[in-house]
């Protein structure tokens, strides 16, 4: 059980967390929410042990091992497969012991510590969570080095997967993933046996992952017991709660100053007004749930232009002569809303940097109306940002030309008014930025907005704000995100980036993500309608060829595990070994554990695909 005792702590003169408690159940799922700047990364510092709080503690059973993910991405020369199979400390100090210590006694212990943890399986178990996170055959034995910093930092969350804490705190996982991988992190967290608490912001990944939310807001935390929409169904009948007690306690302090209006001058009553005064003087108000007035994107609308916006006609695009997709057929009318869809390095961002004009095409033809301004929202945009400056400087600067009014009104339409506006962004939030970008960028009143990515530094109430933005808005829209709630809400198109082509996806958002977690990478308009009378005589004997595959796969499990076992007895009870198996060493007996252990996940896989082939011909 973790348990937040009284926390707070004070930075810079301001409290960020202010006597927050809450006991967490153990093994729970927790996610961990809050509106930008509310303190949810401090709060996870403090559980880390990385920031001693002012007051208060965080309690963690004694000897439970606590997993981090630090600010720096890993780098050098190692590979991504080395840098996750390092971070299991324990097993890679016993490796390096039974290599060395001559020691019986010792390397007994080492070794039967290793069969406990089950080291010798490791470079599978790592294998399959880089995979899981994007990193194919080649890509793991790459140098980090290689890596741009968002793959660096999934190498950094594979490892912390990978060393099972007992505590894993997981701080926007997500940020720097595609939904393919956001799916697997999905179903690996739910089958996770220890505590988590994640920081996030989507919706979907909280009601797929977590069992809990625990709810940050003015210093204080609240436990809710679901996923994010059970939370905000009771975070809404808690705010009506709210709100007849606070109109029932304003009934109240209207009686009472009342009274004692009427009664303080007259002797025969001063007594009882001086005890009512007293009460009001101790009647603590209560808070309500604010609404920040400055959670705003408004989006200006552009001029009318006739259709189609863009045309791609076998255009190819890429870098230093490279195409990267290959012969685009796109069209693109003022109306439409398009996702795009596809692993990340799969060439979306290649495809929206191609339609905002930032890449010429190396073949065919792309033709767009003159007169369209494009609008092109990347992360980068946010994290160059001057940090000097404030927002009316920034403004100021991109609208060259302009009224002072006219920079107000908007900076105006993205909540920066007043004091928000001469700010300096260094003192903004993550969220602030984004949306201090987002009015940069839609200053001339595009006609396609281009987003890549743009709910990476947003709340959950601040991506609600952007999803309305953009569904009121007047012009076309090209939006690349793994937030699947933002997606579902905001496309009526999707266009799946794959295999160096961009082809219209014929089917929903679910139906893409069936698709990926059933592990078919066939859209479902390219499969056949109708299978002919020889197709269906050449599936009835790959069902065939399948059955009998998971069969022998089956039995090979079988009789493997029954030689591993005969092996664990050799080794910890000699007396009762096999003959043959009587005669090996612990070395050699380890070695062919080792053996045996690979040999079984071998079989198990080809059982798996058998399986899997099985359930698709049945489909």
């Amino acid at each position: 059980m973790l348990n937040l005792n009284g926390i707070t702590v004070r930075l810079g003169g301001r409290t960020i967390l202010d006597r927050a408690s809450a006991a967490l159940p153990p093994g729970s799922r927790v996610g961990l929410i809050g509106r930008n700047g509310a303190g949810k990364s401090t709060m996870v510092r403090v559980i880390a042990g990385m920031l001693e709080p002012d007051e208060g503690s965080a309690d963690m059973p004694r000897g439970a091992k606590i997993g981090y993910i630090a600010q720096e991405a890993p780098s050098g020369e190692k590979t991504p497969f080395e840098t996750v199979l390092e971070a299991d400390v324990e097993r890679a100090k016993l490796m390096a012991l039974v290599e060395t210590d001559i020691d019986p006694d010792t390397m007994g212990d080492a070794y039967e510590r290793l069969i406990a943890i089950d080291a010798y399986t490791a470079p599978a178990r790592a294998s399959r969570i880089l995979l899981g996170l994007g990193f194919d055959d080649d890509m793991q034995n790459r140098p980090l080095d290689s890596f741009s910093g968002g793959w660096k930092m999934r190498v950094a969350l594979a490892a912390l997967l990978f060393s099972q804490p007992d505590l894993l705190l997981l701080d926007e996982p997500s940020n720097h993933l595609d939904l393919e991988a956001v799916m697997w992190l999905e179903d690996f967290l739910r089958d996770y046996r220890a505590t988590i608490v994640v920081v996030s912001h989507e919706r979907d990944f909280l009601n797929n992952v977590v069992d809990h939310i625990l709810h940050l807001q003015g210093g204080k935390v609240t436990l809710y017991a679901g996923g994010y929409d059970s939370f905000e169904k009771q975070r809404a009948e808690r705010m009506a709660q709210l709100a007849a007690a606070k109109a029932n306690q304003e009934t109240q302090r209207a009686k009472l100053q009342d009274y004692i209006a009427r009664n303080s001058a007259r002797a025969s009553t001063a007594k009882q007004a001086q005890s009512r005064i007293k009460l009001l003087s101790k009647m603590q108000p209560i808070a309500e749930l604010a609404n920040d007035p400055s959670l705003t994107f408004d989006f200006p609308d552009p001029s009318e232009l006739r259709p189609p916006l863009i045309t791609l006609d076998l255009a190819d695009v890429g870098y230093n002569e490279t195409p990267i997709l290959k012969r685009l057929n796109l069209r693109i009318d003022p109306d439409d809303r398009i996702a795009l869809l596809g692993r990340n390095g799969n060439g979306k961002t290649t495809l929206a940097r191609l339609l905002a004009a930032q890449l010429a095409p190396m073949a065919g033809t792309m033709n767009a109306s003159g007169k369209m301004n494009v609008g092109y929202f990347t992360q980068y945009q946010v994290e160059e940002l001057d940090t000097d400056d404030t927002p009316l400087e920034h403004m100021t600067r991109t609208m060259k030309g302009a009224t002072p009014a006219a920079v107000r009104a908007q900076l105006g339409r993205f909540g920066f008014s007043g004091d928000k506006a001469t700010t300096k962004v260094g003192k903004l939030s993550g969220g602030e930025r984004a949306r201090l970008a987002l009015a940069i960028i839609t200053r001339d009143a595009p006609h396609l907005l281009i987003l890549d990515e743009p709910t990476n530094h947003l709340d959950v109430d601040a991506r609600e704000a952007l999803v309305q933005a953009l569904n009121g808005y007047k012009g076309a829209v090209i939006l690349v995100s793994h937030d699947r709630h933002m997606v579902e809400l905001t496309a009526d198109r999707l266009v799946l980036v794959a295999d160096g082509a961009a082809k219209e996806f014929d089917g929903s958002l679910d139906d893409y993500i069936a698709m990926i977690l059933s592990g078919d990478d066939t859209p479902k308009a390219d499969k056949p309608k109708k299978k002919d009378k020889a197709a269906a005589a050449a599936a009835r004997e790959a069902e065939k060829v399948a059955r009998a595959a998971a069969k022998e796969a089956e039995a090979e499990m079988a009789r493997l595990e029954k030689e591993r076992t005969a092996v664990d007895r050799a080794m910890f009870d000699p007396s009762t070994a096999e003959p043959k198996l009587a005669k090996l060493s612990m070395s050699e007996l380890m070695k062919l554990r080792a053996e045996l252990t690979e040999k079984l996940d071998a079989a198990e896989a080809r059982w798996m695909e058998a399986t899997e082939s099985l359930e698709r011909e049945a489909a």
